[in-house]
């Protein structure tokens, strides 16, 4: 009996640890959406400072000037 639940023991563990040999992966995710994603949110980013650069300069600017007082 001892020998049976070590057994079983040993075959759970080495199941939760061990990758799945499944073939069948059908969620493998979309790399290409998350590449499109990031290009996209970084040119975001830079026409959102093309734009705006001069009001960010000056609100820095002026966060730093009142840390400093």
């Amino acid at each position: 009996m001892k020998n049976l639940m070590n057994e079983t023991y040993l075959k759970v563990m080495l199941s939760l640890f061990t990758p799945s040999t499944s073939k069948d992966h059908s969620e493998r995710g979309d790399v290409p959406g998350w590449v499109m994603i990031t290009m996209m949110t970084a040119i975001l980013v830079a026409a959102i400072l093309v734009v705006a650069q001069d009001a960010l300069i000056g609100m820095f600017n002026n966060a730093m000037s009142m840390l400093s007082r």
